[in-house]
């Protein structure tokens, strides 16, 4: 089989994944193997070939990340933004760290504001990052 068909096969899966996946680095991928596709079809060897892939690669993958990094603001917001959650206790409240509950499961939540809270209280949540949700008593829009 001719190696410009291996980059080529290899490309078409990649777009496939992509596909399936949504997050447009497999795209950069599969297009940087109809690069180096190009390359082995030019008649170039093989770490030429590499190169042009990888060149290919590096220079896309960077500019999803300076896509999804300038529209992160339009993104649509998460499915738990403004859920409500029951304040439990303080893990450290200097900090202003607590465990919450939220959908049956015990949460760990940085609490915005000042305001004190009884346990047992509502609290509305804000973000997430990771496993750690940020609340605040005021439900936001």
């Amino acid at each position: 089989m001719d190696h410009y068909l291996v980059w080529i096969l290899a490309g078409f899966a990649l777009v496939i994944a992509e596909l399936l996946s949504g997050t447009f680095y497999l795209l950069m991928l599969g297009i940087a193997a109809f690069g180096g596709g190009a390359g082995a079809w030019l008649g170039l060897g093989f770490p030429a070939q590499a190169i042009a892939a990888g060149v290919i690669a590096g220079a896309g993958s960077y500019l999803v990340h300076i896509y999804h990094a300038k529209n992160a603001r339009q993104q649509m917001k998460s499915m738990d933004h403004a859920q409500p959650v029951t304040f439990e206790a303080w893990v450290n409240q200097d900090a202003r760290l607590a465990r919450v509950r939220y959908r049956g499961a015990n949460w760990e939540a940085h609490v915005k504001g000042d305001a004190s809270i009884d346990p047992g209280g509502m609290l509305y949540i804000v973000a997430t990052e990771g496993n750690t949700l940020t609340v605040t008593r005021t439900r936001p829009a």
